[in-house]
């Protein structure tokens, strides 16, 4: 662990706080209009399948632990190349891989249509549908199957806690093709493996009327059936989508700068800390809006319990253990704009949204972080910012450096820019990649091209590669 002498005894305790909370989490990831410049964001061949389009019905069992229905996914081929197969992501597998007898896999899917199924691979969370002809450049075509969705006996960010039911990465997505080709990166439990591309959804979730259900996206219940509801949910470009569900207290306001944000929060939840998550996050939401742009899925469900592991972002919903100091909720805001709106490859480049929502966070609560980058000690040599985590997941005492060294990285950037241009510097490369996908070589391009000075000697001084 690095010290961290340099930075003030509050931000001590809040760093720990959200350090804390981010691994723990990790061990158990009226809309704009799409821009033609934001589409083509990222260099090199376009990444496909493109544009897709989530169709998905499921009806929940008694107390929402178990959920059936069907999913209907539809997607463009953006390659120049003809698309002949696509990759279904059954992340809701990882930590269970592909089950023994007596304990199945969590995630099953069934009855594939619009393409020929193969076998499931790495580890049972990656399914091969070969297409029924190839797919040109520009054509759309769609795929459909049963889903079949069992949450985990373990209080994670696909499990359970108490009568609360935690649904993240429990939809199967696509996969992404792109100039290194299929990204099938195994699923690891330190961080995050996932890779998706800005895509919309629309969910209809059938419940028993006890259960209130956060989710992504744009959402209103209605009477269904007698004893139960029905949640309907539509969300434009996000990357993913989750929910929970559970006999949650709730509250709803707007910020000043008009996002709804729903709060909702188990019972023994502490009263001071939901106050502070409520009142942290509502501030972060519009503070983050006037310094990246403006938050555009207009509303974000806060869900609050006291034993969740720590905190776990996802489009429009967060996921957060509260207690009495409250939460890591602005971390996990940070994270709509730093993996939600600006994407990167979280498996090849975690700093480039772990290390941006902490710096994002520490400017939120003002730490000092002056001189903060002379106190990281580092492993080896070898060891850099911008690993992937291959690196890291093989390496997991040393993953802390994404949220102290890259934070401190990213201030001494501000410190060596001036606060002004790399305030510009922000926004504008939100904008330019907005929806779209960054890479760590197009944020080194978009800090060099506002300043005079040469930053290669920073680069290689704070690892970023």
């Amino acid at each position: 662990m690095p010290s961290i002498s340099a930075w003030s005894s509050t931000s001590v305790r809040r760093l720990l706080v959200v350090l804390l909370a981010v691994l723990l989490a990790q061990s158990a990831g009226g809309p704009e209009a799409l821009s033609a410049s934001t589409a083509q964001a990222a260099p090199g061949p376009a990444a496909t399948p493109d544009r897709p389009r989530y169709d998905v019905t499921l009806r929940g069992d008694a107390d929402g632990s178990r959920w059936t229905g069907r999913q209907r996914v539809s997607f463009r081929n953006a390659s120049d190349r003809p698309l002949r197969e696509v990759f279904v992501r059954l992340w809701g597998n990882g930590t269970d891989g592909c089950g023994t007898p007596g304990t199945p896999s969590p995630v099953k899917v069934s009855e594939v249509t619009g393409g020929t199924a193969g076998r499931l691979s790495v580890n049972c969370t990656a399914l091969r549908i070969a297409l029924p002809k190839p797919l040109a450049r520009g054509e759309r075509a769609a795929v459909a199957f049963k889903v079949s969705l069992t949450v985990p006996e373990r209080n994670s960010r696909f499990g359970r806690e108490g009568a609360f039911r935690f649904l993240g990465n429990a939809l199967p997505v696509l996969a992404v093709h792109d100039a290194k080709g299929w990204h099938l990166d195994p699923y690891v439990s330190t961080g995050e493996s996932f890779y998706a591309l800005a895509s919309d959804f629309r969910v209809t979730l059938d419940h028993p009327a006890a259960l209130k259900i956060p989710a992504t996206g744009r959402t209103w219940t209605r009477p269904g059936l007698p004893g139960r509801s029905v949640t309907h949910s539509v969300a434009h470009w996000v990357r993913d989508f989750a929910w929970a569900a559970g006999p949650f207290r709730t509250a709803t306001e707007t910020t000043p700068g008009g996002v709804r944000v729903r709060s909702y929060w188990a019972p023994d939840t502490s009263a001071a800390g939901v106050r502070l998550t409520r009142q942290d996050g509502a501030a972060a939401v519009d503070r983050f809006g006037a310094e990246f742009g403006r938050y555009p899925y207009g509303e974000i469900d806060l869900v609050m319990t006291s034993g969740f592991g720590g905190g776990m972002e996802y489009p429009g919903l967060v996921l957060l253990g509260t207690t009495d100091e409250g939460s890591a909720v602005v971390h996990e805001v940070a994270h709509q704009w730093w993996y939600g709106i600006v994407g990167n490859d979280e498996y090849g480049a975690p700093w480039l949204d772990e290390s941006f929502a902490q710096y994002a966070n520490a400017r939120f609560y003002g730490w000092d972080t002056v001189g903060c980058w002379s106190e990281v000690e580092w492993p080896s040599d070898r060891t850099a910012l911008t690993d992937s985590m291959a690196y890291w997941a093989a390496h997991p005492g040393e993953y802390h450096l994404i949220y102290t060294a890259g934070p401190c990285a990213l201030a001494d950037l501000e410190r060596t820019l001036g606060a002004g241009t790399m305030a510009r510097l922000m926004k504008q490369y939100a904008r330019d990649h907005w929806y779209g996908v960054s890479t760590t070589a197009a944020f080194k391009k978009a800090a060099q091209s506002v300043t005079n000075k040469d930053l290669g000697p920073f680069w290689k001084q704070h690892r970023i590669r």
